[in-house]
This record gives structure tokens, C-alpha cells and sequence, in this order.
């Protein structure tokens, strides 16, 4: 066992007798992981000079199981002679259970995968046992070592961090989508094309565990498009976006809550440039429930893809942070929605979120969701406006406070278009306090008037006709709030 993240290392396959000037070499290693396992698994592989090329290829058995229990799931990567260590330089690519198999050289490699120079030292083929059945998993690794010359490895082009935009405008993005990079089944221009057809102005590449996609993206980018990079940091307490990260930023995720490391990770998407924003924090798939706590949150995704049930406990858990925000006086946490979309049956845009922005760069795109001057929609059909103002001529919008008297009559409109048959919600740190129907054809207003004595937030839902009785009906767009009243000094 070794390092904050739990590891076990298996023992070093040799190629010391294999130095061919060209043709191949092969190992094979086989063996059994038992329940319990650690999260990761190192099998270290010595790699001599003159290899031109890593080929790696992988299965596992799949044994049946009870019903209710977990069957086994394998997860695979790399390092190179540079070393394992926790957020060190030594990473070359993971796939985790999307692909059986990948290679690496010097001026190519499988998508997921970093090209690069094949150095002579110790790599290490990394697995990760997700579940292991109770009878265990039984796997066998193939590894193949290529001879000869290596061809020059080319310089990364990463997108442009600005296009045209519109100066001050609202701009709408989809921060959340997987390609062939990762488990997505879409190319980078597959992605690109879906942004445009759907209205987007940005985009952020966020794969599992890996920038490989960061220079994937020239001649997709455009004046009409903006592309940020980043990566979804994929652990087994949560999955976190780092969001529009420096290009080529690569952001370990070899740790749990309890190894207390996230803080020092967290700190490096921000130092890079990124946002910090938990992802699906209530998802129900295994290692997808967000475990860290929201201490070092720029942002939380409370919506993500078609809406459902785990999106309405995620919206409820993000507004009693900003009651508790309000009511110690704390730094509040703003909301965001993405599409997550993986494959065709997943709309690229589906959520989005629209950001009030100074320009269409990454610098502004970023400030803008930090600040909260945001809403979520769940296409480029719906657009709101959303605003307070009080007697006395003061307005504030989404993300922004009225500064106002306690007792000053405040009015809370929201403008709405795209929404046919919806109806608007008022949400206050009491909870629901005004619903209005909007007209059928989609386009209308709804007003509502409190104070700051009453309300010390607005946030607005547009949802529509409910599916169940005695519950809400599916989200078609919400805002940040808009806070009423004198800060505390």
C-alpha cells in the first residue's frame, strides 16, 4: 500500500533481454484482484531504450452475480518513466473502462492518451478495480514494445481563449461534454458542430481524467465559438469540473475525501486559471455522489442533461446553501447547468448556461459564472430576464444585490420567451412564495413585490405543467438570485 491514494504494486515485468533495432516484444501478465481491493492497482513495466512505441491491450472476467450485488469494472492508464507520483508529471493518458486497448509514440497516440517520447525507465500500466464481484476479478494485460526510430513529436495547438462575441452581452455555453477522449462517442468535431447547431458561443472540454482532448480541437474554434479546456475530475467520492483550466493542464484525481487532498487540487484549477465546480453532486451512479463538501466551490452544477429527480434534490441542496450564505453573512455559491451529453441520444446544450459577460474570452466567460451573473436553460429557445428595483430608481440583476431598505417595496420581474404553457416561480429564503402562468404561446411577464425585510434573495424557476401530482414540473430555465438589502458591515 502506498501514497494517499491507496495503491497496491504488483511485481516489475522485464523486457531486459528484448533490444531488437526494429520488430516488437511482448508480455503478458495475468492474475486475480479479490474484493476489497485497493482503488488502484501498479504494474510496473521495464522499458528499454530504442522503443519507438507502447501498445497496451486488456480484459477481464465477468462472472455472474446476485441480484443487487456489483460485478466487476476495470479501469485502465498510464505512466511514464517520470513516475506515479500524486499530481507529478509522469501522466500519459487514461481511458478508465472506455476502450481495451491504447497505445503511445512519440508523434501519435490513442485518444485519452498523450503523445510523446517514449523514455527508457519504469512505466507503469495503472488499473483501477471500480467493483470487483465477490468471486473477484480475474484480468490479463498485454503489453507490446515496438522498436526503432522516433518520429518528432508535434507542438500542441490549443483553441484561442477569445472569439468575436458581441461586447456586453449574454453569451450561452455548455461547460460539460465528452468525447472519444474519454467515454464520449462523439469527435471534438462532432461536438463542434452540435454547440453551433444548438446556439452556444463556448463550449468547455472536460473529459474523465484526462487534457488529452486540449489540442484536439484546431480548425473547430472559431469567431462564433469559443472553446475552453478542462477536465472532469472523476474520484471515487465525486466528480468535479475544472473548468476553463490553463490548455495542456492535467489535474489528478487519485483520492478520496478522507485522504483530505482535494483542497490542494482544488487550488491548482484555480491557480491554472479554472473553476472549481462539483458536478452532479446527487447522481446515483457509483463514486458519482460529491462527497467534499462545497468549501472550495466556484460554482456547483445543480442541473446536468435531461432533468430528473437527482437535479431537483442537487437545485433544493443548492438553495439551502445560499440560506445559509445569507444568514452568516458567507460567500454564496452560484448555480450552473450542463448538458453532460455523451453520445447522439444526448443533446449537446441541453442544459446550457447563459452568462452575462464583458466579452465573449475565457477571462470573462469565467468571471461571469464565478460572479453568478448567470441562469440555466434548457435550450437556446428560452431566454429570460430577470430584475428588482426599488422606489427609489435602484436596480440589480441576476447574481447582484439591491441595495435597499428593509422595509422599501421592491418588485421582482422576470421576462420570459421560449417557455409555452410554463409557469414562473418566485423562490425566496422562506421558500416558494409567488407562482404566475405564463401565456400559452410562451412569451410573457410575471411581477412580484416584496421587501428586503421579507426576502433576503429572489431566485426565478420557469417550469413546466407538472407530470405528478403534488410535485413540481420539469425545469425549462432558473436564475441565480438576485439579494435585496444593505450588505452587513
Amino acid at each position: 500500500m502506498t501514497g494517499a491514494a491507496t495503491a497496491l504494486t504488483l511485481g516489475n515485468v522485464s523486457f531486459a533481454n528484448a533490444a531488437p533495432a526494429d520488430g516488437e516484444e511482448t508480455r503478458v501478465v495475468r492474475g486475480t484482484l479479490p474484493p476489497g481491493s485497493p482503488d488502484y492497482v501498479h504494474l510496473p513495466v521495464e522499458v528499454p531504450r530504442g522503443v519507438r512505441e507502447i501498445h497496451v491491450s486488456y480484459r477481464y472476467e465477468h462472472p455472474p452475480v446476485p441480484a443487487g450485488t456489483q460485478g466487476n469494472a476495470l479501469d485502465i492508464g498510464i505512466f511514464d518513466e517520470r513516475g506515479t507520483d500524486l499530481g507529478g508529471p509522469g501522466f500519459r493518458g487514461w481511458s478508465g473502462g472506455a476502450r481495451t486497448e491504447f497505445f503511445l509514440r512519440a508523434d501519435a497516440a490513442t485518444p485519452g492518451y498523450i503523445a510523446g517520447p517514449v523514455g527508457a525507465g519504469t512505466w507503469t500500466v495503472l488499473l483501477g478495480p471500480y467493483t470487483v464481484a465477490p468471486q473477484g476479478l480475474d484480468y490479463e494485460v498485454t503489453i507490446t514494445l515496438r522498436f526503432g526510430a522516433s518520429a518528432a513529436t508535434p507542438e500542441p495547438v490549443y483553441p484561442s481563449q477569445r472569439a468575436r462575441g458581441r461586447g456586453r452581452a449574454w453569451y450561452r455555453g455548455d461547460c460539460h461534454l465528452h468525447s472519444v477522449h474519454s467515454d464520449g462517442r462523439r469527435t471534438p468535431a462532432e461536438i463542434a458542430a452540435a454547440a453551433r447547431a444548438a446556439g452556444l458561443d463556448f463550449i468547455n472540454t472536460s473529459e474523465h481524467n484526462t487534457h488529452s482532448a486540449h489540442s484536439a480541437w484546431q480548425g473547430l474554434w472559431g469567431d462564433d465559438l469559443l472553446v475552453l479546456t478542462g477536465e472532469e475530475v472523476t474520484t471515487r467520492n465525486g466528480h468535479v469540473l475544472a473548468l476553463g483550466t490553463d490548455p495542456g493542464t492535467f489535474i489528478d484525481w487519485r483520492y478520496r475525501a478522507r485522504d483530505n487532498r482535494f483542497g490542494r487540487f482544488a487550488r491548482d484549477i484555480r491557480r491554472t486559471g479554472g473553476l472549481v465546480v462539483p458536478a452532479h453532486p446527487h447522481a446515483a451512479c457509483i463514486g458519482c455522489n460529491w462527497k467534499f463538501g462545497f468549501g472550495e466551490a466556484d460554482a456547483v452544477e445543480v442541473w446536468n442533461g435531461p432533468y430528473t429527480p437527482d437535479d431537483e434534490v442537487s437545485l433544493h441542496d443548492w438553495d439551502n446553501t445560499l440560506v445559509a450564505a445569507v444568514r452568516g453573512g458567507r460567500r454564496w455559491i452560484p448555480a450552473m447547468g450542463n448538458s453532460d451529453a455523451h453520445r447522439e441520444h444526448r443533446a449537446v446544450g441541453h442544459p446550457q448556461t447563459v452568462v452575462l459577460a464583458d466579452d465573449l474570452t475565457r477571462e470573462a466567460i469565467l468571471d461571469g459564472i464565478r460572479a453568478g451573473r448567470s441562469y440555466v436553460a434548457e435550450s437556446s429557445t428560452v431566454s429570460l430576464t430577470f430584475t428588482a428595483t426599488d422606489g427609489r430608481g435602484r436596480h440589480a440583476g441576476i447574481g447582484e444585490r439591491l441595495e435597499t431598505d428593509k422595509d422599501t417595496p421592491v418588485t421582482l420581474r422576470l421576462d420570459v420567451t421560449g417557455a409555452p404553457g410554463c409557469t414562473a416561480r418566485f423562490v425566496t429564503d422562506q421558500g416558494l412564495l409567488h407562482t404566475a402562468p405564463l401565456p400559452a404561446w410562451g412569451t410573457g411577464t410575471a411581477e412580484w413585490h416584496t421587501t428586503a425585510a421579507y426576502a433576503s434573495y429572489v431566485r426565478a424557476e420557469v417550469r413546466h405543467a407538472r407530470l405528478l401530482p403534488g410535485r413540481p414540473g420539469p425545469m425549462a430555465a432558473f436564475t441565480n438570485p438576485v439579494f435585496l438589502g444593505a450588505v452587513a458591515r
